[in-house]
């Protein structure tokens, strides 16, 4: 597969993908964050003319993921789901049908509405606010970081955010594309889904950045800034 990448965090094995995910390889388990499921759905009821194919092609590209690294589990950082059920949230029940013995993990988003029972009735396991293995704490949003660093025990991975870089060329040319970036206490993983906006992090030494272009990524040599804001889509 094109587009992979080794990162080491607290000596764990961690491969970035250029289709948005992690796979955490001694726990065999693959990490998405901000899928919003059913959105297109939800855009189409509202009488915008979203074509449902931009869904159906993200469980594409989640059931290939899943298959190329033959994982046991798969992690999701938030924002399974966009809204309220629609015929996009039935579809993905059958999906599911093909996943049978798949562990699913949710640490629930600001958008995950859904009531109780349909997680149930699809084998989704849900936590609240974070969620930890091994060296990492799963959280949604940095906001639910805790404040004082005493408290921080682990190092943390969330979603939300979708962060972004901007690529400047020459003259005033420049191209914004989706990444990864990681501090020395937290990462934040890009939507995985491509029908989200986006929030454009900016330089600051300390941090890393992987911005995915195209079907790579690449390091990129400036960092960024820390910051909490996300979007809100």
């Amino acid at each position: 597969m094109q587009g992979l990448l080794s990162h080491i965090i607290h000596d764990q094995h961690l491969i970035l993908t250029a289709e948005r995910s992690i796979f955490w390889e001694a726990e065999k388990t693959l990490i998405v964050a901000d899928l919003h499921l059913g959105k297109t759905g939800h855009f189409r009821k509202a009488g915008i003319g979203i074509p449902q194919g931009v869904y159906k092609h993200d469980l594409q590209r989640l059931m290939h993921q899943l298959y190329f690294f033959k994982a046991d589990r798969l992690v999701i950082v938030g924002d399974f789901t966009h809204s309220v059920v629609n015929n996009e949230l039935e579809l993905f029940r059958k999906w599911r049908q093909d996943f049978a013995l798949l562990d699913i993990l949710l640490v629930k988003g600001n958008h995950d509405i859904l009531a109780d029972k349909w997680y149930e009735e699809t084998q989704i396991t849900v936590e609240a606010k974070s969620w930890e293995a091994g060296p990492f704490t799963f959280v949604h949003d940095l906001n639910d970081i805790p404040e004082d660093p005493l408290l921080r025990n682990s190092f943390y991975l969330s979603g939300h955010m979708h962060p972004a870089v901007l690529l400047r060329g020459t003259g005033k040319q420049s191209l914004r594309f989706p990444c990864y970036f990681f501090s020395t206490e937290y990462g934040v993983l890009p939507a995985f889904s491509r029908f989200t906006g986006s929030f454009l992090v900016e330089p600051t030494p300390g941090d890393q950045v992987f911005a995915i272009v195209d079907k790579e990524i690449m390091l990129i040599e400036k960092k960024i800034r820390r910051s909490r804001k996300a979007t809100e889509d």
